[in-house]
């Protein structure tokens, strides 16, 4: 599977966010965006809200933010306080939001993220120190093999410096591991990190972002290693050899952060892969963190809501079902809370259908909660305790 966020947000940087809907989509689009049965509000808030039913069982549960919504979109607001104990920016937190000058920092949208979370008791997710995608525009022509590592250690000491004691964990580094770049290793030597620091980066920014936040959760955060298949078993393999040269390293490392964008028209299953994951953590004394939760229906030839969402549902259950037999796993996120504001339903990811939105997330365009969301709550009611 080769679902990326990666080009998408260079292009796009919210824009569907921020717009909702797309005009584009018409009319039929809008229809089939509209929820199909009615749900009692008492039913999934309060007792019956995602975040009571994860904390019965230990577990923090909770979504990307995207800070525009945050600011304008009271709905919004009140369902992240309804429903979720733990929040992650979607973009505010990044190289390029918060260093858009080599020498100026812009923390508002990151300091408002983290003022909301605090206000409400919510705790926050710190996304991404390192990546090679969502870089300022200075970086090209600035960078060099001579300043790269200075750049990254007063970068990671300057943000995570900022919100030392405020963040449970930190993706220090994103998708180190690219199979398709050819060393033995799987490490993404296309990566301008790589390029100007050799391998060490990696452990460079371990290094540092314990310096800057010795509380935080240290997470490596990777897609692309979830499913049964030989191309994921391959990128899995090498992501676990990371993590196993990490730790013989003494690097700080704590946590391992599965994306899990997931596609319901896959005929793969979950179950040799993800008994992989939950063994290598527990081996390695790492916790485990399902990090950007969503499940594309582009795929799916009905345009039948129901069945749709029925068939989301059902990726949802059997995932986070296999994920959570381990107790090594102390967090489960979804990437954004509303179809409506999906990364999913930019023009990139709606191929086999352009003209329908797809509904990825447990709720749909007006907030109304999906079989996605009640096949959620049900793995964390089958969960054992942490």
């Amino acid at each position: 599977m080769k679902i990326t966020r990666r080009n998408w947000l260079r292009q796009a940087a919210g824009t569907v966010a921020a717009a909702g809907v797309p005009a584009m989509l018409g009319r039929r689009a809008n229809a089939l965006s509209k929820p199909h049965h009615h749900v009692d509000p008492n039913v999934i808030t309060g007792e019956g809200s995602l975040m009571a039913h994860a904390s019965a069982r230990g577990l923090l549960t909770g979504a990307a933010v995207n800070i525009q919504l945050l600011r304008s979109d009271e709905t919004y607001r009140r369902v992240l306080g309804e429903q979720y104990s733990i929040l992650v920016g979607e973009n505010c937190m990044k190289f390029g939001p918060t260093q858009p000058k080599p020498d100026v920092y812009y923390f508002n949208d990151a300091d408002g993220l983290v003022t909301f979370a605090e206000a409400n008791g919510m705790k926050v997710r710190g996304h991404n120190f390192i990546w090679h995608e969502y870089l300022p525009e200075w970086f090209t022509g600035t960078v060099t093999k001579e300043n790269a590592k200075k750049i990254l250690v007063d970068h990671i000491m300057t943000v995570g410096g900022r919100y030392k004691g405020r963040i449970h964990s930190w993706d220090v580094v994103n998708e180190a591991i690219w199979i398709e770049d050819g060393r033995p290793d799987g490490l993404r030597s296309s990566s301008p990190w790589f390029q100007m620091l050799g391998p060490e980066y990696i452990d460079l920014a371990y290094r540092t972002a314990h310096e800057a936040d010795p509380n935080a959760f240290l997470t490596y955060n990777d897609y692309g290693i979830e499913y049964d298949n030989a191309e994921e078993g391959k990128k899995r393999a090498a992501v676990l050899d990371l993590l196993k040269r990490m730790k013989a390293a003494g690097t700080p490392i704590d946590a391992l952060g599965v994306q899990s964008h997931l596609n319901s028209a896959s005929t793969n299953s979950f179950g040799r892969g993800t008994t992989e994951l939950l063994d290598a953590a527990r081996q390695l004394g790492l916790q485990v963190f399902i990090t950007e939760l969503d499940v594309k229906d582009d795929g799916q030839e009905t345009d039948d809501i129901a069945k749709r969402d029925e068939e989301v549902a059902h990726v949802y259950r059997a995932f986070t079902g296999s994920m959570l037999e381990g107790k090594q796993v102390k967090a489960v996120l979804t990437w954004g809370v509303s179809d409506a504001h999906s990364w999913l339903n930019g023009p990139k990811w709606r191929v086999k259908h352009p003209d329908r939105l797809q509904r990825p997330l447990p709720f749909d365009s007006d907030y109304t909660p999906k079989p996605a969301f009640f096949a959620l709550r049900d793995s964390f009611d089958k969960a054992k305790r942490r």
